[in-house]
Formats: structure tokens, sequence, C-alpha cells
């Protein structure tokens, strides 16, 4: 038996793909405690009732869960996502040279990653992405070039989606060294699962993928060894199990592959080789599918990552949720404690003195008692239910606040009559925390993530790419046709959704105080109208009504008093008419 155990650890590991697999299983299990917490918050985020969480272990009879947790998270994601996509003006183009700041490169260059973000999904894959950093603390993306296509039964070719795409990594598929003084500066191992029939469609449908016809050949392979092994001899001789998939048995007989991709720079302390840049691909833990260098023009994985609460000397940041489940489990033991409460008080127990005949507890029952018997209700202080209701009320609040997510981002009014000035204070105030952190979600993933996606395009676009945009001038839709060349430049793409809304907030704060105090008579012979009128159209986002044009009021007016001076005209050739008939 031990022969066929040598021989089954020579077929199931390959020297060249070991030290990846055991790379992952290292990082993995060191996070495991991180992970286990991940679990609980996520029980309680989508908990029904308390028998799905910790609060489960208590003795009280009612298991009613208020989903606190589960309210912030979904008001932080909507106004999160309300901030980064205020309007369709959510992407400006930066150039690094006289001639990458044309207007035409400019336009070119926004108008394209502006369609492909639409046409692309790109928010609802940024929805994910903030349910992430909401849910996790951390979220991480790539990108990816798309040409999809179909072939109709008479050989036409009918063209899909053609250009980039931002995709979401999930924080549990990837891990990396969190002491690497940024996530730019350590190698990264992203797992990922995918089905024969997955495998094969990428190998015969992408010219550049074909090398997944190896790794199909290699699993038959592997079965074909086992059918002189019993499902025991598998057990004694795995030295490792496939995440997810029970035993190595269980799991080359499955229809499922593991892939561990790594990313970033290795040392062979073997041969003394230092590689730098390069990615490698293995599969079922055992089959190095291809070593080859990153193709990015930046040298390195196009592979981002962005933390909501950074800790220091560790990568993993903390999430707006993670020490607030202590206060949710305190919400739960509160209201459970106060419905039990209740229900004593409500429904008591009962004390029985003496001898007393069996009798059924309800209205109008009959009881009957000797001389010495009775029958007692054992009352209970309602005070202690009226404390709990407000400790839950006060408990709820502080949650609220220490997750960034101040009331008033709810619709909900403090306490206290004020002014409209004193309102928009007293918002941009206790938003701070807010604003700080969809900024940093900003500029940290989205910004990196859209210029990898141009820069991905620049590198995969074949041939034209025609693609409908707005021309602002004439407020007209046109169609241009996109080359390589057209997207090619020295610049970067900048979403400033988040930081263009809060600033727009505090400019029409400031202006509104100004003109409406002493200083707007003394700035007026100054002011420019058409400016302001830009300024207001800006603001309130209704570029799409054509409301505001220079000048547009004086124009209107001329043709209205032309057809007054026409309507009077027609009434007088008309009465002149009339009259020389009679």
């Amino acid at each position: 038996m031990s022969d066929k155990v040598a021989e089954l650890t020579a077929v199931m590991q390959d020297d060249s793909s070991k030290w990846v697999s055991n790379l992952w299983d290292k990082y993995n299990q060191q996070r495991q405690e991180k992970l286990a917490q991940w679990d609980e918050l996520r029980n309680y985020v989508f908990a029904t009732d308390t028998s799905t969480t910790s609060n489960g272990e208590l003795p009280w009879k009612n298991s009613t869960t208020i989903p606190k947790l589960c309210q912030i998270r979904d008001n932080l994601h909507a106004n999160y996502e309300s901030s980064l996509f205020p309007n369709d003006r959510w992407l400006q183009w930066v150039a690094y040279s006289k001639e990458d700041a044309s207007r035409n490169k400019a336009r070119t260059v926004k108008a394209y990653i502006d369609n492909k973000a639409r046409e692309g999904h790109f928010r609802t894959e940024a929805s994910k992405w903030l349910y992430d950093y909401i849910d996790y603390g951390n979220a991480f993306a790539t990108a990816s070039f798309e040409s999809r296509h179909r072939t109709l039964a008479n050989g036409d070719v009918v063209p899909g989606f053609i250009g980039p795409k931002g995709v979401r990594i999930s924080p549990l598929d990837i891990v990396f060294n969190p002491l690497a003084t940024s996530f730019d500066n350590t190698f990264k191992i992203i797992r990922s699962v995918k089905t024969i029939g997955e495998l094969k469609k990428l190998a015969e449908t992408e010219p550049d993928q074909a090398y997944w016809a190896d790794v199909i050949q290699n699993r038959l392979d592997i079965r074909k060894v086992m059918g002189g092994y019993s499902k025991e001899d598998f057990d004694k001789a795995a030295a490792f199990s496939v995440d997810g998939f029970g035993n190595l048995y269980e799991y080359f007989q499955s229809d499922y592959v593991e892939i561990l991709e790594f990313y970033g720079d290795y040392h062979n302390p073997t041969t003394g080789e230092l590689k730098t840049n390069v990615m490698i691909t293995v599969a079922d833990r055992s089959n190095l599918v291809r070593e080859a260098d990153i193709p990015s023009w930046q040298g390195s994985a196009p592979i981002r990552h962005v933390g909501w609460r950074f800790r220091q000397d560790n990568l993993w940041a903390m999430g707006p949720l993670d020490n607030l489940v202590g206060m949710q489990y305190r919400i739960d033991h509160l209201e459970n404690l106060k419905a039990d409460a209740m229900d004593l008080t409500v429904h008591p127990p009962l004390k029985i003195i003496g001898e007393v005949e069996q009798f059924e507890y309800g209205p109008g029952s009959e009881i009957h008692i000797d001389e010495q018997g009775d029958v007692q209700e054992l009352l209970k202080n309602l005070n202690g239910i009226i404390t709990s209701s407000n400790e839950i009320q006060i408990l709820e609040d502080k949650m609220e606040l220490m997750a960034g997510a101040p009331r008033e981002a709810a619709g909900i009014r403090t306490p206290g009559e004020k002014t409209a000035l004193e309102v928009q204070t007293l918002s941009n105030a206790a938003g701070r925390i807010f604003q700080s952190k969809i900024t940093n979600f900003e500029v940290e993933l989205l910004e990196p993530i859209l210029n990898d996606m141009l820069e991905i395009s620049a590198r995969s676009l074949d041939g034209n790419d025609l693609i409908r945009v707005m021309d602002d001038d004439l407020g007209v839709q046109e169609f241009l046709s996109i080359t390589k060349e057209d997207i090619t430049a020295n610049g970067k793409i900048r979403p400033v959704g988040a930081r263009h809304f809060a600033k727009q907030a505090q400019d029409l704060q400031n202006l509104v105080g100004i003109l409406g105090g002493p200083l707007g008579e003394k700035v007026a012979p100054h002011t420019s109208g058409k400016a302001l009128t830009t300024f207001i159209s800006d603001v309130v986002g209704l570029e799409g009504y054509d409301i505001f044009r220079a000048n547009v009021a004086v124009e209107e007016q001329q043709e209205t008093s032309a057809l007054l001076q026409q309507a009077e005209e027609d009434v007088q050739v008309q009465g002149q008419i009339t009259e020389g008939i009679e």
C-alpha cells in the first residue's frame, strides 16, 4: 500500500506548481480568524431571526432580530452610490501633454470610456465593489477586455460587446502578503473555480487561451490513473484538500477545476533566479498551465484594492460594520429580553398555595380550592421594559454615527429649528466621515480601474469600434469610429462624481450666502449672468431639459412680441375687410 501512496503523490503534485499552492494555503490559513468574523457579520446582516446568529445561544423564548446592521449597510450603499454617480458627467480626462490635451483627443478618450462604462454595466460592477467595501472593509477589482460576437446560421457574424470591463474579485478569493508596504508591492494569488465545459469553451473560442485544452486532457489522464486506486488510497495520500470539494478523490471525479493565478515577483532558491512581474496559472494545484510576463504596459498586475479603515502595518483593512456586531448582539439581546418580560407581564406565572384542583387558566375559568388554598399571579415590574426600549434607541443612534452614516443621510432631521443655511452647514459637517470614505474609494479603486480599462483597450483593440456620443455644443447624438491610436494618449481618466458632488453642494451653499447678503449688491455689477447660469445648470443637473441657455429669455420675449404684433395686424386687416364689405 505504501508504494501506491508514493505513486499517488507523484501524480497529484508537480514541483513547478507546488509552491504556488503552498503559498495560497499559508496565507489563507493565516486569515481564518478574520474569515470567521466576516461569517458572523454576514449572518447578522442577512438574519431573519436570532437562530442563525450568536444570539441563538441565549435562553430567551422570543427570537426577534432588529436588522440594524442590514439597514446601515443599505443606507451606506445607497448614499455611496448616489455620490459616486450623481449625474452622467462623472468622468474627466486629465492630459499630460499639449497634444493629448486637445479638445478632439480629450473628447474621444472620455467618450470612449464613458460609452464602455455604460454599455459594459460599470455601475453594476461598482455596486458590487461598494458592497465588498462595506461588508468586508476591502474591495478588489481588475480590468479585462471582452470581444463577444455571435455567428448566425447563415454564417453572418453579429458583434456584441467589444471593450474593457471592470471585474470584481471576491475578498474570499485573493491572498497576498499583508505586511507589505503597499498592495502594489506584494504578490497576489487569485483563486477561481470553473467547470470543464467553461474551460472547453474558452479553449475553442479564445485563441490566446488554447492552453485550457491541456488542463482538460490532464484531468482525463488523472481520472484514468485513479481507476487503479480506491477512495481510501486518496484519503491516505492527500497532503491537502481542495477548498470546498472535500478530498481529492471527490474533487477529481467532479466537473470543477480549481485555478490559482499568481501575479508578482518570485525567487527560486534552488537556481537563485529572480523573476519579476510574471503571472503563473496553476490548475488542480498540481498542473502548471502557463508562466508568462504580465502583459500590462505598467509592468504590474492590474489588480486594485481599497480599504475602508486602514490598519497600520496590515493591508487587510477594517470595515464599517466590523466593530458594530457587538452592539447588534446587545440590541437583539435587549429586544428579546424585553419581549420575554412583556410575555410574563401579560401572561404571568401562577403561584399555587395549598390544595387546588387542576384547572385551565383563562378568562372565565373556575378554580376550586380548599380553605387553605390560593392561586396568585407573580407580577412583574414594567420599568425594566421601558428602560430597555430607551437603551435600544440609543444603541441604534450610536451605530449610525460610528458607521459614518449620520441620520440626516436617511432623511431624518435632527431636533431643533434651523434655517436652510444651518441645515446645510450641519449636514456637511456631519457627513465628513462619509465624504472621506467615499472619496477614498473613488481615488484608490475607481480611478485606477478606469485607467486600467483605458490601457487594456489601447493594447487589445483591433480595428474600428463605433460608439455613440452626445455633442455638447449642438445637443445632438453622433457616432464616432474609434481606433487604437485614438485612445492611446498620455494622461489619466479621473472619476469626480463624489468629489464634484460634495464640492458643488458646498459651492452652492456659499454662493447663496453671498448673493443673499449685503455683499451680493456690491458684487452684482461684476457677476457674470451667463457663468452663473452655467453653474446652476451643472449643480441641479438639468442640462437635458435645455432650460438654461444664453439670453434665451430675450429671444423668447422677442418671438412672443413678434407674434403679438402679427396677431394685432391680422385683427386690424380683418376689421378693414369687414368694413369694406358692409
